[in-house]
């Protein structure tokens, strides 16, 4: 099983090497509209080291790209340079929401995740819905 689930990781990270963030809460939300997709909101700050932890270690991942681009509009907002809708924490960065198209949120989570877990958190709030 495990020879498997590897197998698939590497195929899967061989293609769309690159998340398309947007970095506009209403635009992304009218994407997600167009694409029929949710949306995956990140919070961060300039300074904050986990946040840059989470970019380097787990965002770069490829097979966490693919799944991103795949299911989700991904947002990112930097509480230094962005305007955040009141309805979401900026502070204890990083923030992590999942949203329906039309801006309803079904899930969040806040802190670090390594690769293994962020990848269980983005299959499991797919059932949620």
């Amino acid at each position: 099983m495990n020879k498997i689930l590897l197998s698939l990781l590497f195929t899967v990270s061989l293609f769309g090497a690159e998340l398309n963030w947007i970095h506009n809460y209403n635009k992304g939300l009218a994407l997600a509209k167009k694409e029929h997709k949710d949306v995956y909101l990140f919070i961060g700050a300039d300074a904050c080291r986990y946040c840059k932890k989470f970019k380097e270690t787990t965002l770069s991942k490829k097979y966490v790209m693919n799944k991103l681009n795949a299911d989700f509009v991904p947002i990112y907002l930097s509480r230094d340079q962005h305007k955040i809708p009141d309805k979401f924490e900026r502070y204890g960065a990083p923030r992590h929401y999942f949203l329906t198209s039309d801006g309803k949120i079904y899930d969040e989570d806040v802190g670090y995740m390594s690769p293994k877990r962020f990848l269980s958190l983005l299959k499991e709030v797919k059932s949620f819905k």
